[in-house]
């Protein structure tokens, strides 16, 4: 019998800084309480890429009814070397709701207070970061009053 037991390993890809722009709140529709959030830009650094984020990207979130706030984000990455990146990644933010509360207000909050996890994808027409096409990468988010920062990693 086969005893061996896999080990998860990952490696920080980088960590993505996005500014927001503004909030179109649809309101409360069959899915949950739908708004629809507009990036401005940002940065994003690791040891193998690095650039900015484009503007015209977005979160399309639904707060379901039990409070989980579910993430759908599109972005348009141009690295420091003038390559494109496609990003996109669907997560989820919960916590208590006195935190989501303090969250919503722009307040600064511990992130270990709250679940903010995501799973990015990334599509590119580049040759030298085609490797991106090829990997699955997990999030670990925190909101700060400017908006979101994640790190994100790959996982080997």
């Amino acid at each position: 019998m086969d005893h061996h037991k896999p080990e998860l390993r990952s490696a920080l890809l980088f960590t993505i800084t996005i500014e927001l722009l503004g909030m179109q709140d649809i309101g409360k529709t069959p899915s949950g309480a739908r708004r629809i959030v507009q990036v401005k830009g940002g940065t994003f650094e690791g040891e193998e890429l690095r650039g900015t984020i484009l503007p015209g990207g977005g979160d399309w979130i639904v707060t379901r009814p039990d409070g989980v706030r579910l993430l759908d984000v599109r972005l348009a990455l141009e690295t420091d070397d003038k390559q494109l990146i496609y990003m996109t990644y669907r997560g989820m933010l919960h916590g208590p709701q006195w935190v989501m509360e303090r969250l919503n207000k722009g307040e600064k909050v511990d992130p270990s207070e709250y679940y903010f996890r995501a799973l990015p994808w990334f599509e590119t027409a580049s040759e030298k970061y085609e490797w991106l096409n090829r990997i699955v990468t997990v999030s670990m988010g925190r909101r700060e009053p400017a908006g979101p920062i994640y790190d994100v990693f790959q996982i080997l």
